[in-house]
């Protein structure tokens, strides 16, 4: 991986476009406001081209090495994430299954030197996605395993529809399936006083209703707020894996996951 270590993490970077090394600049502050606005129209933001197209190439080459030891899971679950409910009606979303199948590199695998894993520790970009979530404080997760994650997705892997348990998640696209792979979502589709089941149940019985796809485009920054906006990654096709890097952040000190979840996710616990 010595290719990668020569830049810095600012060097991933098209700072021209995304300034993000001062926060308090008006460039930087419109940008902030930009993805929070966003973030409350649809629940998602997209920064295209946040990673320059020559540091792309050196993640994806990385990466190809980190693939190999990957994890690769296979579950079926509800979109929530928990057991099925079965005092419910069979064609109810809280008893509707689906699978998810997936590969993925813990964080305590990635090696000291990897480009990934610095900007993943870069306190600057990590104040930016604060910013942008205007949330006053962000911290980077504390488990081993869960802090940073490289998902490697091949022919027949996808994510079902369903919601997140964070408040947010950060990703960067390095390198689009050979077919499908595409992210899609329903914005806001829930929120706190309304689960809305009859429309989630039309979605989970095959409506596109609502759904708004984003293509896999390498070098995009997400930001993405899945707890109220139920999302899938379509099915894989072709020979060419998917790969993309999930950033762990949250608004409290020292969040880890369960030894349930690590292992499901990891193989593997502390």
């Amino acid at each position: 991986m010595h290719d990668t270590s020569r830049l810095s993490p600012s060097e991933l970077i098209d700072l021209a476009r995304y300034p993000i090394l001062d926060l308090e600049s008006d460039a930087a502050c419109a940008l902030t406001s930009r993805c929070r606005a966003q973030l409350d129209a649809t629940g998602a933001c997209e920064l295209p081209g946040f990673i320059t197209r020559s540091a792309v190439d050196l993640l994806v080459r990385e990466s190809d090495i980190l693939a190999a030891r990957a994890f690769h899971s296979v579950a079926t679950g509800t979109p929530y994430l928990t057991t099925p409910d079965l005092s419910l009606p069979a064609d109810h979303p809280r008893r509707i299954m689906d699978n998810t199948s997936v590969g993925v590199v813990a964080y305590d695998l990635f090696p000291p030197e990897s480009a990934t894993r610095r900007l993943y520790e870069w306190d600057p970009l990590m104040k930016f996605i604060g910013a942008a979530l205007h949330e006053r404080r962000l911290y980077r997760y504390a488990d081993p395993f869960g802090a940073l994650n490289l998902a490697v997705m091949s022919e027949g892997d996808r994510l079902h529809w369903h919601y997140d348990m964070a408040d947010f998640v950060t990703s960067i696209a390095l390198r689009a399936a050979e077919r499908g792979g595409d992210f899609e979502y329903v914005p806001l589709i829930r929120s706190a006083a309304d689960e809305n089941y009859p429309r989630v149940q039309k979605l989970l019985l095959g409506s596109n209703e609502g759904v708004v796809r984003v293509p896999m485009t390498p070098g995009t920054l997400l930001l993405f707020e899945g707890r109220n906006s139920i999302h899938r990654v379509t099915p894989i096709g072709g020979a060419i894996t998917r790969l993309v890097a999930l950033l762990a952040y949250d608004t409290k000190p020292g969040t880890r996951s369960t030894r349930h979840l690590q292992m499901a996710r990891y193989g593997r616990s502390e």
